[in-house]
């Protein structure tokens, strides 16, 4: 019944949500490409490769979704070796990210809505012999298709943030039924499972694995660019030489709306103590561009775009440098001093910490890490992260950083040591997830 009110209603709610949707897609681009495939209608092309053998099916959202399925995916390869999988994916970020660095082996697609006729179309199509969802997304179309199918459904990563989660707990009585089809869930802290658990998914089916998206082994973010044989359009060397040893660099990166324009004043003040520093601003979203440049040159500081950076060499003549392609930003934390991580001080919910950790850069956030509540709490217990209140603790932090090598070198050291219990986390999921399969 539940199910069948969630069907007659979907048109109606597609149909509120649709001009928000459209114009995101939009703004962000690349909205046109394969939009079939987000109503379940693929090309022969697709249908043939398909066809040729039975599929895992792994969904991922966005970008950081897109990162935790990868190395899952090599992971689980590693146990089959005539693995073959369909990764589906939200958003055109997300989309391109997975393009550049999927395997041979790996099918890109984008996520079929879900909508009953839709989703029938997508199995009959994708014919996967498992589903993997990664960290949230469960879907109760796709639930209900898979179980009708026969077909295991897991969530790995399974992550519940404080709103999720409160939200999930008062309409427990529409999405239990959902939560009930899920075949094994793993997650990443102990105290998970009881969370889990609340929401109706059978306590025999919850693994603690630890998280994969904070597990160091495999990190490798050059492998997949590299095997790709992709030509990055910035590199590194293109800005190295203003960034010798006496340079410091504060970067931000994945900020938000408004605190490119925070970062930018603490810069401003700090240069007068380190003439030599400069500023290095990743946006989460590359369509502020426009808008993050133009409040930044009210400021009065000289910005250049990396991608300018191979064809004049403008970025070394600037005060700041805005990252301005998509999936590159674990690389160019190489270059940083200390990690500024947004959404944390204008917006809530943090963005991921552990990339700058695991590029070996000092990490400072704001009071709003709901994402990663559980990981930013113990970073800061364990003094392996700065957490700050607002623009001026954020200075004060990062005028204590450039001061003391030291001081970096400790707090980086710290981090590590809390990620070290997330050590081996891809592969204790994916040897779980070996284990499924569908019924014949």
């Amino acid at each position: 019944m539940i199910r069948f009110i969630y069907n007659l209603l979907w048109p109606i709610g597609l149909l509120f949500f649709l001009p928000g949707y459209f114009l995101k897609m939009i703004r962000r681009g690349g909205y046109r490409e394969k939009f079939g495939q987000r109503l379940g209608i693929y090309d022969c092309d697709v249908r043939v490769r398909l066809s040729r053998q039975r599929s895992t099916w792994l969904h991922a959202v966005s970008v950081g979704e897109v990162n935790i399925a990868l190395k899952l995916a090599n992971a689980l390869r590693a146990l089959e070796p005539d693995l073959r999988c369909v990764l589906t994916t939200t958003t055109t970020t997300g989309f391109a990210l997975a393009n550049q660095n999927a395997s041979s082996w790996m099918e890109v697609m984008y996520t079929p809505l879900d909508y009953w006729p839709i989703m029938r179309r997508a199995f009959a199509v994708i014919r996967p012999v498992r589903i993997v969802l990664v960290e949230a997304e469960v879907w109760p179309n796709l639930a209900a298709e898979a179980h009708a199918r026969r077909v295991p459904l897991v969530l790995v990563n399974a992550r519940l943030s404080p709103r999720s989660e409160q939200r999930y707990r008062r309409f427990r009585v529409f999405v239990a039924p959902t939560f009930r089809r899920l075949d094994l869930v793993c997650v990443p802290e102990r105290e998970d499972i009881d969370r889990w658990a609340a929401l109706g998914v059978p306590r025999d089916r919850i693994r603690v694995t630890g998280s994969i998206k904070y597990d160091p082994e495999g990190f490798d973010h050059t492998m997949e660019a590299q095997r790709a044989g992709e030509v990055v359009a910035t590199s590194l060397r293109d800005v190295s030489p203003a960034l010798n040893p006496d340079r410091a660099v504060l970067f931000g990166g994945s900020t938000h709306r408004g605190e490119e324009e925070i970062l930018a004043t603490v810069f401003l003040r700090l240069r007068q103590q380190f003439p030599s520093l400069r500023l290095f601003i990743a946006p989460r979203h590359v369509e502020r561009l426009r808008e993050i440049r133009a409040r930044l040159d009210a400021l009065g500081l000289r910005v250049a775009l990396a991608s300018k950076a191979r064809m004049d060499g403008e970025p070394n003549k600037a005060d700041c440098v805005l990252l301005d392609t998509t999936g590159e930003l674990q690389r160019w934390y190489d270059i940083a001093t200390v990690v500024f991580v947004g959404k944390s001080l204008t917006a809530h919910g943090g963005q991921n910490p552990v990339e700058p950790i695991l590029a070996g850069k000092p990490v400072v956030f704001g009071p709003h890490m709901e994402n990663f509540g559980m990981l930013a709490k113990t970073l800061v217990s364990r003094k392996a992260a700065i957490q700050v209140r607002d623009a001026d603790s954020l200075e004060r932090a990062i005028v204590e950083l450039l001061q003391d090598t030291e001081a970096r070198q400790r707090l980086v050291q710290n981090a590590l040591e809390v990620l070290s219990t997330h050590k081996g986390a891809t592969e204790r999921a994916a040897a779980l997830v070996h284990e499924v399969h569908s019924v014949p």
